[in-house]
């Protein structure tokens, strides 16, 4: 039996062209090897047999009646999408209590994007609480495990996305990233995890946590299929006034090669504090890669980017204390029973629906927006999110792509890092590039000679230029591999 879900984009199309095998065979032996392999990796919250073999049988009966060729690119192809993502008829829970029970009466632009383009839609994915964390941990429905080693996280907050990946259980998924959610658990599990640029993938239908900052984007192992994911998924949604027009196509150009570009490497990130040894080995060996192949490779200075954690840790909380007010127990999510008055049921019901991390950042935006203290924070946080985006322009002007870590550190156990400060850290790397908006994307390269374990290097693209990180990583890949099913799954079978 064929593990469909470990197949590239390209694999599937052509041996559904060329009669190999069904699209119904996909997605039987797809929900075959999750019900095999997730018990272990919790990655799923909910599967959709149904949903998948339905899609399956329409594109079986196109391929039937000769119109191979009029199906969209993702046809037969095997997809799961983050739980914060609006999918008609399935539970989007973003993995909180508060929304447990919470069935979702329409389909998000981007899953319904790819659904059109004749993926078959496996279910719905783990993630960290209304997408609050970096290790799946705050999850209300269980931890997802790295499939690399279960003992360890596979970051967060699309947790479930990059581990669905990374196990084979599907050839894509969707995630969201605000501060690096896609880039970090991306490089922790060893998969293509790509952020582009703000407004290029439609957020509607989307759970929001930062609506400035959030980023729907693919998880995939190979760039050319996050490229083609990237097709289906970009352009002007007019449910969504900050999407915007997109006629690239993102899969030219990768195969033409990096000579005659210019990368960036910024100095702060590749000296900083608690930067792990084998990840800086990681950026270095990938930036005399990219000198071989014929790139000039130049320092560059983002001199703000220090001050951008401090910068998203008052933005960020700000917009999730507005866009999780909504949850009142009174128009939907969790209802605290026996209360006789609204005030007592409003907020037993937001106690407990809400987990630890929820409610520390819901605090923390109250406080931040509270009379007296918004001008203190808020208003120089916007002032440093200006002045990152001109750091990054001004980069730009010398550059076509910056190289830089993705994380610290390869992925930590569970429990290690218990101190909220020390998780925010984490993200050191990604969060100026939310800020900005600018375009950004892991690309594995192989393990880390310590631990063992996936180590991703960050590709960022000036803003609406993300074909340029894309066309950097697609040279990497010759280099380094595309990105391989974790070995303890690698040979796991359907059914076994």
């Amino acid at each position: 039996m064929k593990d469909f879900a470990c197949c590239s984009i390209a694999t599937i199309r052509e041996g559904l062209r060329v009669g190999e095998f069904t699209a119904r065979e996909v997605a039987e032996q797809s929900i075959a090897r999750i019900e095999a392999i997730d018990p272990t990796i919790n990655a799923f919250l909910e599967t959709t047999p149904e949903a998948a073999l339905a899609q399956a049988d329409q594109v079986d009966a196109a391929i039937t009646a000769g119109n191979f060729d009029t199906l969209g690119s993702l046809a037969g192809v095997p997809v799961a999408f983050k739980d914060n993502m609006n999918q008609k008829g399935t539970h989007t829970t973003c993995a909180s209590r508060m929304l447990e029970n919470y069935v979702s009466p329409y389909t998000a632009t981007c899953v319904q994007q790819v659904i059109d383009a004749g993926a078959l839609p496996l279910g719905k994915l783990n993630m960290d609480e209304f997408a609050f964390g970096s290790t799946t941990e705050s999850s209300a429905f269980g931890t997802t495990k790295n499939p690399w080693n279960t003992a360890h996280v596979p970051g967060g907050s699309s947790g479930g996305s990059a581990a669905a990946v990374a196990a084979g259980m599907a050839s894509l998924t969707l995630g969201s990233d605000t501060g690096g959610s896609i880039r970090q658990p991306g490089s922790f599990c060893g998969v293509v995890a790509v952020k582009p640029t703000y407004g290029v993938v439609s957020r509607y239908g989307v759970v929001a946590f930062g609506s400035s900052l959030d980023q729907v984007g693919p998880f995939t192992r190979t760039v050319h299929d996050a490229a083609v994911a990237l097709n289906v998924l970009s352009g002007r949604d007019t449910k969504d006034c900050t999407s915007q027009q997109c006629t690239i196509d993102f899969t030219e150009g990768l195969d033409r090669g990096i000579e005659g570009m210019t990368i960036g490497i910024v100095p702060a990130f590749m000296e900083a504090e608690g930067l792990s040894h084998e990840v800086r080995s990681a950026v270095e060996s990938a930036a005399e890669q990219l000198r071989s192949f014929g790139a000039q490779v130049v320092e560059v200075d983002l001199p703000h980017a220090a001050a951008a954690i401090s910068a998203y840790y008052v933005l960020g909380p700000c917009e999730a204390f507005s866009n999780l007010s909504r949850f009142d127990s009174v128009r939907y999510g969790y209802r605290d029973p026996g209360h006789t008055d609204l005030g007592s049921q409003y907020e037993a019901s937001r106690e407990k629906g809400f987990g630890l991390e929820a409610r520390r950042r819901i605090m923390l935006g109250s406080y931040l927006l509270s009379a007296g203290v918004y001008d203190t924070y808020y208003y120089p946080a916007q002032q440093i999110r200006t002045l990152i985006t001109q750091d990054y322009k001004q980069a730009y002007e010398k550059v076509d792509c910056i190289l830089a870590p993705v994380a610290p550190r390869t992925a930590f156990r569970f429990g290690e890092l218990s101190d909220p400060t020390s998780m925010y850290l984490s993200d050191m790397f990604t969060i100026s590039i939310n800020i900005a908006g600018n375009g950004g994307m892991n690309m594995p390269v192989g393990l880390g000679k310590e631990s063992g374990l996936p180590v991703g290097v960050q590709l960022i693209a000036p803003a609406f230029h993300d074909e340029n990180m894309l066309r950097v990583a697609a040279a990497l890949e010759v280099a380094y591999g595309s990105a391989p099913i974790a070995p303890d799954f690698a040979n796991q079978k359907a059914g076994a």
